[in-house]
C-alpha cells in the first residue's frame, strides 16, 4: 500500500532562522533539512506522497514551499501560512492560489499553541480570516495544546463550512492523565468537519525512554473518537528526530494501528489525507 505522510517540514537556516528553536535541547535539529534528505527515508517507508507544512509565520515561506512542491514529485500538497487577522487575507489567499503552483496550496496553519491568549481562535479578526480560508476552498490545520481546545471546539462549530485538521492529536503530554485532553478531543471528533493527524506523539513523550506502549492509549482515544476514516498519519519529520528516526515513527504508527483492518489502515496511511487535502 502506497502511503501518504501528511505532516513534515523542511528548513534552511541560511535563508531564515526558525524562531521556535529555543534552547540547547533542540540542537540535534538545528541544521538544514531538505526534501533531498527526506526522499530516501520516505521511499524506504513506502511513502509516495507528502504534505509539506509551514514552520514560520511568513507568506514568503509558503511561496517557497509551493515552488518546492511544483519542482518535486514527492510533495503533493502544502499547508501554508497567511496572516488571518489581516484585512486583505482573502486577497493574499487568492494571490497564492493564482500562482502557477498555487494548486499545491491545500490548507493554512498558524502556531496557535504559541499565542498567549488561549481564546485567540475566537477573535473576530481571526474568525473572519478563517471564513476566508473556507471561501478559498482550503482546509485549516489546528496547531493547539489542551488549553486551546475549548476555543477550537467553539470555532469548529461556528465554521461548519471549513474543514479542520487537528495536528499532532493536539499535543497531550504523554504520561499525564488522558483527561481533560481526551474529553475535549471527543467533543471535537463529534463535529463532522474535523479530522486528526496521528503525529507528533514521540516528542510529547520522554525523548529517550518512550515506547509504543506509552503512546497506545492516546492513539486508541483518537482512533475511537474520530474513526480511522478521519485519522491520518504524519511523521513530523525532522522534529521527530529529537526522539525517533523517520523509520521508527513509521514503525510505531504501524504498531499503534495494528489491530485495525487492512482497509482502516489504508485510511490512516493514505485515504484520509488524500481526501481531506484533495491530493492528486
Amino acid at each position: 500500500m502506497s502511503r501518504v505522510d501528511a505532516h513534515h517540514h523542511v528548513w534552511d537556516l541560511t535563508v531564515r532562522e526558525q524562531s521556535w528553536m529555543v534552547g540547547p535541547e533542540l540542537d540535534p535539529i538545528r541544521r538544514n533539512f531538505s526534501l533531498a534528505d527526506l526522499a530516501p527515508l520516505a521511499a524506504a517507508a513506502d511513502v509516495s506522497a507528502t504534505v509539506l507544512v509551514q514552520t514560520v509565520g511568513l507568506v514568503a515561506e509558503t511561496v517557497e514551499f509551493l515552488e518546492f512542491a511544483a519542482g518535486n514529485g514527492l510533495v503533493a500538497g502544502v499547508v501554508g501560512w497567511v496572516d488571518l487577522t489581516a484585512p486583505d487575507v482573502a486577497d493574499t489567499l487568492a494571490s497564492l492560489q493564482a500562482r502557477p503552483d498555487g494548486a499545491y496550496l491545500k490548507a493554512i496553519r498558524h502556531q496557535v499553541h504559541d499565542e498567549p491568549d488561549v481564546d485567540w481562535l475566537l477573535r473576530p479578526d481571526v474568525q473572519r480570516g478563517l471564513a476566508a480560508v473556507a471561501d478559498a476552498g482550503l482546509a485549516y490545520d489546528l496547531l493547539t495544546k489542551t488549553p486551546h481546545l475549548p476555543a477550537a471546539i467553539e470555532t469548529v462549530r461556528k465554521l461548519p463550512q471549513l474543514t479542520f485538521v487537528v495536528d499532532h492529536i493536539s499535543k497531550p503530554v504523554i504520561g499525564e492523565p488522558l483527561d481533560p485532553w481526551a474529553t475535549h478531543l471527543r467533543e471535537l471528533a463529534a463535529l463532522a468537519n474535523v479530522t486528526c493527524k496521528l503525529s507528533g506523539m514521540v516528542t510529547e513523550a520522554d525523548w529517550t525512554t518512550w515506547t509504543p506502549k506509552d503512546l497506545q492509549p492516546y492513539a486508541d482515544t483518537v482512533l475511537e473518537a474520530f474513526g480511522p476514516n478521519r485519522v491520518m498519519f504524519g511523521s513530523d519529520w525532522p522534529v521527530c528526530l529529537l526522539a525517533a528516526s523517520y523509520a521508527d515513527v513509521v514503525t510505531t504508527a504501524e504498531t499503534l494501528t495494528s489491530t485495525l483492518s487492512t482497509s482502516d489502515q489504508q485510511s490512516v496511511f493514505n485515504t484520509t489525507a488524500t481526501r481531506t487535502y484533495n491530493l492528486t
